[in-house]
């Protein structure tokens, strides 16, 4: 499928900003086999001092700006093509839970995609007992690794409440997973949490999810949205495959993917540093619009 992608953060700053470095990382990614990027273009206001782009270890692309002039807001804009493959239904090749250990061992590479990277904690997620004994309960009965991590993820959604006021950016695992409560963030970190405690290699996705309106409802402009996700390594022969527990399934061709990472540290869409003494105010607008 053919989507249009555009994106709109807006800061907004009570006092002026005096310089400033921020790490933008919105740009969707090339994945072999999975989604191309056809075109994609950034822009900034105030127009950057000076402007560079990287790959990051996991391969995400970076853009990297230095302001030097005071500014009171900063506005990033992203228009993009990317086309994304619908892939078959997959078949469960993946291994019994404790025959996985042999085959990450046998995985002898440090490659961004190496599921070692993706076994132990990491900054935003911690492995957490209650969490690994709740993945342990609700994947009891499933026998193979893909089938465990499906079952975590439905698990999740059923059990979990989509409430944006419950928590924010900095809330952990943990707590999210006392409250049972969350948005998309916060059932990626406790899946990405449950599954490592299991021993299965678990990552962070972030990306853009295209919305359908209600059947005879008019598509609003802005209303699609930035969306996390999971994926999680199900053995050499399946290799990664991607979860969606906000939405209770596999992620598909609705799914445009930004990167990846071990959390949502590793992909966030924008960090930095600035000097100033007042507080900001965010604003984010997403349009994901399918191209007949």
């Amino acid at each position: 499928m053919l989507y249009d992608v555009r994106l709109t953060l807006e800061y907004d700053y009570a006092a002026p900003v005096h310089g400033g470095r921020h790490h933008i990382r919105v740009t969707p990614a090339s994945v072999p086999g999975a989604q191309r990027v056809v075109a994609a273009s950034l822009s900034f206001t105030p127009r950057p001092h000076r402007q560079e782009s990287f790959l990051d270890f996991f391969g995400n692309t970076v853009t990297s700006l230095i302001y030097v002039e005071p500014h009171d807001k900063l506005e990033v804009r992203l228009t993009a093509r990317v086309q994304v493959d619908d892939v078959s239904p997959l078949d469960d090749l993946s291994p019994a839970l404790d025959a996985l250990p042999l085959e990450i061992g046998r995985y002898w590479s440090v490659e961004p995609g190496s599921p070692q990277h993706f076994l132990a904690a990491s900054p935003r997620v911690q492995i957490v007992p209650a969490i690994t004994d709740y993945a342990a309960e609700v994947t009891a009965t499933a026998h193979t690794v893909l089938a465990k991590a499906n079952a975590l993820c439905m698990a999740i959604n059923r059990d979990f409440t989509y409430d944006p006021k419950a928590t924010d950016v900095e809330t952990r695992p943990a707590e999210a997973f006392a409250l049972r409560k969350g948005v998309c963030q916060d059932f990626a970190h406790v899946m990405i949490a449950g599954l490592r405690g299991l021993g299965i290699p678990a990552g962070y996705v972030s990306g853009f999810l295209r919305t359908i309106p209600p059947e005879g409802k008019p598509r609003l402009e802005g209303a699609d949205a930035m969306h996390a996700w999971v994926r999680a390594w199900c053995g050499q022969h399946l290799g990664w495959v991607e979860f969606d527990p906000t939405n209770k399934m596999i992620a598909g061709p609705d799914h445009i993917t930004i990167g990846h990472g071990r959390d949502y540290a590793d992909i966030s869409p924008i960090v930095g540093v600035l000097r100033t003494n007042g507080s900001h105010e965010t604003k984010q607008s997403v349009d994901v619009i399918r191209v007949e």
